[in-house]
């Protein structure tokens, strides 16, 4: 039986994913004209919903989703021990702060201060948009940024797998809480088909797929599997974000300063529980190579989650499907700077932790 390596590979940032926030600008713009030159095709492909799930959207999420997790190996759960400051900290930032300091900002940027600049009545749709993409810590993005700062790649897998586990059980409550406080309805069935669509069978699909590939030809065959598939979660996601913005393009075309107001929020919050997963971490004496991901994946989002459930939830067309794309516009830039502060920090950190 194939020996299952027990630390992942540091990764180095592709080109690709290093001008995500490009390709995003540019599937605006195309989602936008071609909704605008070919709406009948648009009309068709939201016109394919079983139980208000988009069956291609669907199809384009777990395309998304499943090589992302093929990379989670769930027996670096044991590795939790080790690291359990570390741990205990992210785990205290991604789901008792995070989801509730964005549904704050939310409120208060969107509902608030924001308010008279936005379409009519579309204020609370925004802000569910938020709290989704708040509610699921990110999962394979934060290999990424760990590798970059010379995180702990120990840390980050054992981390990663255990958010992981959680999403599947607090996912669906932690929305609904969250939705309601915001005085939004809940649709439940939706929510919890959301859930088991784009968590429980994509989740259960990785592993055992995982399981056949290393039984079969070992570590090497799963790398060559996840180097083919690699590029496809993030063609899937510019794919559905063109079918987004081909709904959301005049609206868009009307409003377009509502993108910068809906960034607002997302980027606050994510300096805010970057910052405290940090500080918190240094308060606690952890290793700065676990700090540095703590803050990281402290402070990034699920976004792929985000537009499942939110397309999923309140439809192709809705508010909040377009706040989650914002997210995805601007988790690059935004993640990239935290990367530079956690490294040029790093004596600071260091002198304080050891104190």
């Amino acid at each position: 039986m194939a020996t299952l390596a027990t630390e992942p590979q540091r990764p180095a940032i592709g080109t690709f994913e290093r001008y995500l926030t490009v390709w995003v600008v540019l599937c605006i713009i195309a989602g936008i004209g071609l909704g605008h030159l070919l709406p009948g095709v648009f009309a068709t492909i939201a016109a394919t919903q079983v139980a208000n799930v988009n069956l291609i959207v669907a199809v384009l999420i777990w395309l998304m989703i499943i090589p992302m997790l093929l990379k989670i190996d769930f027996r670096a759960l044991g590795a939790v021990r080790r690291h359990w400051k570390g741990v205990g900290v992210t785990l205290f930032v991604n789901w008792a702060v995070k989801p509730f300091s964005m549904a704050a900002l939310g409120t208060l940027f969107l509902g608030w201060w924001f308010a008279p600049l936005l379409p009519g009545g579309q204020a609370t749709s925004y802000i569910a948009g938020l709290i989704l993409l708040a509610a699921a810590p990110c999962t394979a993005m934060v290999f990424v940024w760990s590798g970059l700062c010379d995180g702990d790649p120990a840390y980050t897998l054992s981390q990663v797998a255990l958010n992981d586990v959680l999403m599947v059980f607090l996912f669906a409550p932690l929305v609904a809480l969250l939705l309601g406080v915001a005085s939004i309805t809940v649709p439940w069935n939706t929510l919890l088909l959301s859930v088991a669509l784009y968590i429980v069978i994509p989740v259960i699909a990785a592993q055992i797929l995982r399981s056949v590939l290393l039984r079969s030809g070992g570590q090497p065959a799963l790398d060559r599997l996840l180097h083919r598939f690699g590029p496809v979660s993030l063609v899937a996601l510019l794919a559905t974000l063109v079918l987004l913005f081909g709904f959301q393009g005049e609206q868009i075309l009307r409003q377009p300063l509502v993108i910068a107001l809906i960034a607002v929020p997302i980027i606050v919050q994510v300096y805010l529980n970057a910052g405290l997963a940090y500080w918190l971490s240094r308060r606690f004496g952890v290793a700065w190579c676990v700090a540095a991901p703590a803050a990281l994946i402290g402070a990034s989002n699920f976004f792929e989650l985000a537009v499942a459930a939110a397309i999923s939830l309140f439809g192709l067309h809705s508010g909040a499907a377009l706040a989650t794309v914002v997210g995805v516009l601007v988790e690059v830039p935004v993640m990239l700077s935290v990367v530079s502060i956690v490294k040029g920090t790093r004596r600071w950190y260091e002198a304080g932790a050891s104190a």
